[in-house]
């Protein structure tokens, strides 16, 4: 059976899809899509990706959010100082055993984003 190697993209609507784009750069460090072959795009160290629909009514994020973006990151005490740093508000830490810690943020359009340290 052939297997998909990876997550290819992740393409979701905006209101100001330009000024969100910047967003997640500037605070998450994520290159614009490339619309030239001189940007680079964003490209992710390998590493696990958890593909997992939650039910319908999960509370595990907002109920008018059909997503939420899971980001992998080497270090969650300094990725969430310098988020706070940035005037970004962080809730929802918390720690799995054997799987890692968490955090959340919002982006400016409400978008919930899980942010992930696994354990090594």
């Amino acid at each position: 059976m052939q297997k998909v190697q990876g997550l290819g993209g992740f393409f979701f609507r905006a209101k100001d899809p330009a000024r969100l784009a910047g967003w997640y750069q500037d605070h998450l460090g994520i290159n614009l899509a490339p619309t030239n072959m001189e940007m680079a795009p964003w490209t992710t160290d390998s590493g696990v990706t958890v593909f997992a629909p939650f039910a319908d009514d999960t509370d595990y994020f907002a109920a008018d959010k059909t997503f939420m973006l899971n980001f992998r990151v080497a270090n969650l005490d300094a990725m969430t100082a310098q988020l706070k740093s940035a005037g970004i508000e962080v809730s929802h830490e918390s720690e799995m055993e054997d799987i890692g810690r968490f955090a959340r943020i919002h982006d400016p359009e409400g978008n919930p984003i899980e942010l992930w340290e696994p354990v090594p």
